[in-house]
Parts: structure tokens; sequence; C-alpha cells
């Protein structure tokens, strides 16, 4: 055995404040959940409606995407009150309901904050459009003068992330900046005002017994906007790793999560918070995920990686090796709201591809419905996600993504939602829609079970085959191997080492944790001989005592499952 990751050893236990450290959380995006009412949107109600799915399914925590009131012109990061529930999907009550609930099955709740920027909507945004200039409403957000002789230009060439400028200009001739949809007007981090009322809402949700939250865009709220500002050639150029960049990653953005650990720790067992930070550098991504301030960091590299051992290994250790230096656990992800899923990502021929807007030819911004190989590529999701859970650290799964559900491609451009699909300068492909259409729960009914009626976005008629009550019957479906892969980590878990066993195979990864578990993924296609240790698999394929092309299997020891 060679390579040994160390990570500072500690157990995990649903009862003590590391639970989060290996955990197994599961993303909800509310509107395409479960639908209780029948208006074809997914609610509050709806996720309590499926709690015993979720207790059985064997997941930690779940991870609610945006549940505010919102006008949906980002999927729900446009938040026009943080602390409140969108009337759409239910009341606080419904809300106070969903926690109990989830809480009395032993599973924890993370909520989704947003803090970067609010809707347009918002009190605070529409009492600033109604002062007009040099107002203290104006001040909680970023407003400055245009640019040219009547202040008709944009302060700056600024592009926004969805495309477009970052600056719109408003009624009375000044320009607010939105560094996403011009919907989502960004706050000013160096207000007073600012801070203390995120505080108020971080207190307002724990306080109702929320567990944990996972912070939108954490990177991004400090900004050093001191004249004159930098043209985007400028910006573009800067380093991004100083922690003095203007927009991104800056250092006194840390001040800011040192005061909101502060409120965490006022809770037993203190809150739990992940962030969102596309930064440079492993050192950068550190210092989000310190005890002093978020406690923890996703990483997304696999994202982006190709279904290859060479890829994989190298995310792994590079992770394992980030969590050991922040004294924090990694995290592992493989789909959610904002991707392709990724037993279509695996069924493409490269991830790296580029789609262009071609109606419902191409499946995803990976390659054409005609290329895509569905039976690969959920073969290949199957053995990627057995290995994820396998590893130290928490892992993140995407509703959905236990059916082996594929990205939806029949969508047209008059149904779809997403602001990704409608600014091409921005987004390749087909947005994001394709991976947040409601879920099947049944086989018939207009709405495969979602609900009473039609859906928001259409759902296509494979989807009954994926449904939950189909693949609940069928011992072989994607369901229940993970139910089984979770019900058995629990079992296997050991503390937050991994120790790289070699194979002798370019293609074939194996490791082991502390207690004897040992988890072996053959990313290539001829069978891989597991000699003796065939005897002791508990999870996976074995065949002839090899494990198959492009599958994972699970190694315990005699007596370590009971």
């Amino acid at each position: 055995m060679t390579d040994v990751l160390p990570v500072e050893t500690r157990t995990t236990d649903a009862d003590t404040a590391a639970w989060w450290r290996q955990a197994a959380v599961y993303q909800i995006y509310p509107r395409s959940f479960a639908d209780a009412n029948g208006d074809g949107l997914g609610d509050i109600p709806g996720i309590v409606s499926r709690a015993d799915y979720l207790a059985q399914l064997g997941i930690d925590a779940v991870w609610l995407s945006p549940f505010y009131p919102s006008a949906l012109a980002d999927g729900g990061y446009d938040v026009a009150d943080y602390r409140n529930v969108d009337p759409r999907l239910g009341t606080l009550d419904d809300f106070d309901a969903m926690v109990e609930a989830l809480h009395a099955r032993g599973i924890r709740v993370v909520v989704d904050i947003v803090p970067n920027h609010s809707s347009d909507l918002h009190e605070w945004f529409q009492e600033a459009l109604a002062a007009g200039r040099g107002s203290a409403a104006r001040e909680r957000y970023i407003f400055r003068e245009g640019a040219g002789p009547d202040g008709s230009e944009p302060p700056t060439d600024w592009g926004a992330a969805f495309g477009g400028s970052a600056w719109e200009r408003v009624a009375d001739g000044q320009w607010y900046l939105h560094s996403f949809a011009v919907e989502q007007p960004d706050l000013n981090w160096d207000h007073p005002e600012v801070r203390a009322d995120f505080l108020k809402t971080l207190r307002f949700w724990s306080d109702r017994g929320v567990d944990g939250f996972r912070i939108d865009v954490a990177h991004m709220l400090t900004k050093d906007l001191t004249e004159p500002l930098p043209s985007q050639a400028e910006l573009d150029a800067m380093d991004r790793t100083s922690g003095r960049h203007p927009l991104l990653d800056r250092d006194e953005v840390h001040e800011i999560y040192a005061e909101w650990r502060a409120v965490f720790n006022e809770y037993d067992p203190p809150r739990t918070a992940v962030a969102e930070a596309w930064v440079e550098t492993p050192e950068r991504r550190a210092r989000y995920a310190s005890a002093e301030g978020l406690g923890q960091a996703f990483n997304f590299d696999l994202l982006v990686a190709e279904f290859s051992a060479g890829d994989f290994r190298e995310v792994i250790t590079e992770n394992l090796q980030q969590a050991q230096a922040s004294g924090s656990s990694t995290t592992w992800v493989l789909s959610n709201h904002d991707v392709t899923r990724h037993a279509t990502r695996y069924g493409l021929p490269s991830l790296r591809g580029r789609a262009v807007k071609q109606g419902t030819e191409w499946v995803a911004a990976g390659g054409p419905a005609d290329q895509l190989d569905r039976e690969g590529g959920l073969r290949r999701a199957h053995a990627a996600t057995l290995l994820l859970l396998g590893l130290p650290g928490s892992t993140y799964l995407y509703q959905g993504e236990e059916l082996g559900l594929h990205e939806v491609a029949q969508i047209t451009p008059e149904q779809r939602q997403d602001p990704a699909f409608l600014r091409e300068e921005a987004f390749d492909g087909l947005g994001r829609d394709g991976c947040r259409v409601p879920l099947p729960w049944t086989a018939s009914g207009s709405s495969f079970g979602f609900g009473a009626g039609d859906a928001h976005l259409p759902q296509p008629s494979w989807f009954a085959e994926y449904a939950v009550d189909v693949e609940a019957a069928d011992p072989s479906s994607t369901l229940s191997l993970y139910r089984e892969a979770l019900r058995l980590r629990h079992l296997l878990q050991a503390d937050e080492r991994l120790e790289w066993v070699e194979t002798g195979r370019d293609d074939v990864l194996r490791f082991a944790r502390p207690n004897g578990w040992q988890v072996v993924t053959n990313f290539g296609t001829e069978p891989f001989d597991l000699g003796t240790d065939a005897a002791d698999v508990v999870l996976g394929a074995v065949v002839d005592g090899a494990v198959p092309g492009e599958h994972t299997v699970w190694i315990a020891p005699a007596g370590l499952v009971g």
C-alpha cells in the first residue's frame, strides 16, 4: 500500500457537532421535488409527504435550494424576502412542520443563503429606487453615475455572468451593479445594515431548527470599488490569488464569515456551513473551510473530470490534502442543480465538448442526442457514485440521481425557464432546466406522481421506467443500489483517512480505509481480478472473481458487516 492521505482523525456521529464531516447530503430543488397542492410547482408540504422516502434512502441531511419569495428570474436565487417562504411553496408553519418531520427521522436540514445579491423586488431595493440619488437606501446596494457626457453609458464595461453588461440604468439615470441577472442587484457588504441583517437571517432560521447553511457565491461579497474603476480587460488580467482582486475572493470577506461563525457557535450543536467558493488555489479555498469561518467548502473538481482513473485519482488526492490543510472535510459532488446530470455526462463522447442551441438535437453541453450512450452513461455513473460514497468526507447527492435520471432535452425554447438559456453569449448549450425537471414518483399519472396536475417543466415519457414505484420494486435498480450503498456506508465508515492500494493497472483505482474496508473501481473495459478478496465483496458486481469494466465494488473483511 502506498500514498497514505491522512486527515485529522475524527469519527462522525449523527448526535455530535461533527455530524457533517462524513454526511451524505441530499439536495432538494423544492420546485421540482414533490407538489402537494397540484399547481404544478413543488412545495414544502410536498417534501413532508416524501419524508419517509428520504429516510428510507438513508441520507444524513437534506439541502434545500432557495424556497424564499422570488420572481424566479434565476430559479429562486433572486430572493425577495430572506426570512419567509414563497407563498407558492407554503408557509413558515409548513417549513416548521418539514423540519420537525425530517428531524424525527434523523435527517438534518441545510438551507441556501444568497448573500451577494437580492431580488430587485426586495423591499430594500424598491426603497432605493424610490429614494433617489444620494439616499441612504441606495447605500445598501452599489449605485454609480454613468460614463460619458450625459451619464448614458455604463460606469464600466464589466460583463455579467448571465451575459450583457453588469450595470443596469434606473429611471433617474444612475446605474446599479448586478454580477448575475439584471433582477439580482449586488448588495453593498461595506454597509453595516447589510451585515447586521444577514446575522438576523442566520439566527432566524437557526432558531427554527435549521442545522446548517449552504452559502451561494461565498467568494464575491466584498468588493473594492475605489475610483477609477478598472476595465474588464484589466480585471481579467489581475491576480485572483492575492486576496486583493477588486471583485473576487478578497481577504476581508473572511471578516464577515468570522462574524457568522460566532453566530453559528451560539447554538448547540453549532450550526454548520459550506461555501460555494469558486477560487483559484487550494490555499484560497481552505480559508473558507476553516473552523474560524464557514467550516467547509465545496470541491467541484469532479464536475469537470473525465471518467478516468487518472482524473479521479488526481482530484481525490488533491482534495484530501486540502482538507488536511484546513482541518475540515472535503465534499464530493457529481451532480447538482447547475450542471448536466452525470449519467448523461458520462454517456457522451467528451465532457469538454460544447453545444449550441439546436432544439432538442443536443442533450447537454457535451454532445448531441444521437451520440448519447444511455446504458454506458448510467453504468459509469453507478461506478463513480459508489467510489465517492466510499471516500472520506461528505457526499452531496442531487435529487433524481438515485433514480439514474438522465438530462431532459425535450424542452422547447418557450418552456425553458433558466436565464442561462436566454443569454447565449454567456452560456453554451441548453441551460440548466434539463436537470431541474420534476421527479417521477409513479409510472403513471399526468406528472408521474409529482402532483395532481401537469409539472412546471415537461417530463419525458421515458420517466415512467425511472419512477420511484418501479425502481423500489426492483432489487437491481439504481434506487436499490443507492439505498444499499447508503446503508452500508453507515456501517463501514472509518476515520478520515485513505490509503491507495496499487493495482498494476492504470485504469483501476483501489483504496483502503483504516478499518479494512476497500473500494475498487475499474474505469477500463477489461475485468480486474480480485483473487481471494472476491469472497468479501459486500456491494457491486463480481463476475468469475473479477470486477467488470466500468464497475465499482466494496470489500469488507469478515465481521465488519453484520
